[in-house]
């Protein structure tokens, strides 16, 4: 289908007309499901995503102008991805409560308030006396309003990712897509999903990771090592 053909075809369907929508749907099915597969195996069937995709496409064909000046699919994509994400993250098999994401949000300004007048990172300890909460409770809140990270995102001043530690190549495709990593690092003990946490999530190092949680870059060494081998465990990755 050519540019013209696609323009056409789109002024039509936002124009209300059904048929011009069902044929963008089926000229367009393949762009759809090479979004949806990026999601496979988080706990949703796969029909579902398909009909999530092309609700976000629907939405698409309706918030497109080509004044934008740029391609319709690439103005899609975000659309069709945009819209799993959001039912993954709203109604999927890893939700949040409104009392979570509110302690999170409490953290965050508490945190952004001491750093203002420590002039630095706070630790742990001092975040957990400016909020009244546990170290445990902020770590868990924060990283339960994380989004799901990379297993190729690199972390502090080494640039290790948990792709790297887990010594594993190519995991990206083969575990990221079928489960939800945060899932895995919600089995760790509290002081060894702090570790990862601070690493992966907030991108210290291990001497910024000691300081914030009060011990010895030794011990964070041994907490981040511990962490990883239970990851490898339950990826049934090889040593």
């Amino acid at each position: 289908m050519t540019q013209s053909d696609t323009l056409s075809l789109l002024e039509a369907a936002r124009d209300g007309d059904n048929d011009a929508c069902e044929r963008m749907l089926t000229e367009n099915a393949g762009l759809i499901w090479s979004i949806v597969r990026r999601y496979y195996g988080r706990g949703v069937d796969t029909d579902d995503l398909y009909q999530l995709g092309c609700l976000g496409f629907l939405k698409a064909i309706k918030g497109f102008d080509p004044a934008y000046g740029t391609r319709f699919s690439t103005y899609a994509v975000p659309k069709i991805s945009g819209e799993i994400r959001r039912f993954l993250r709203d109604d999927g098999p890893v939700k949040v409560s409104r009392s979570v994401r509110e302690r999170a949000c409490f953290i965050r300004t508490a945190r952004d308030n001491l750093t203002n007048v420590l002039g630095r990172e706070p630790t742990l300890s001092e975040l957990s006396a400016r909020t009244g909460l546990s170290p445990e409770d902020i770590a868990a809140a924060e990283l339960a309003t994380s989004s799901t990270t990379s297993l190729q995102t690199e972390a502090g001043d080494e640039g290790f990712t948990l792709e790297n530690l887990l010594g594993t190549d190519g995991m990206e495709e083969g575990i990221v897509e079928q489960v939800a990593l945060r899932e895995a690092i919600d089995t760790l003990p509290d002081t060894e999903k702090t570790a990862i946490f601070l690493r992966f999530y907030k991108g210290l190092t291990q001497e910024r990771s000691a300081r914030v949680m009060g011990v010895s870059q030794v011990q964070v060494s041994r907490l981040e090592r511990r962490a990883v081998e239970h990851l490898r465990r339950h990826f049934g990755c090889s040593e």
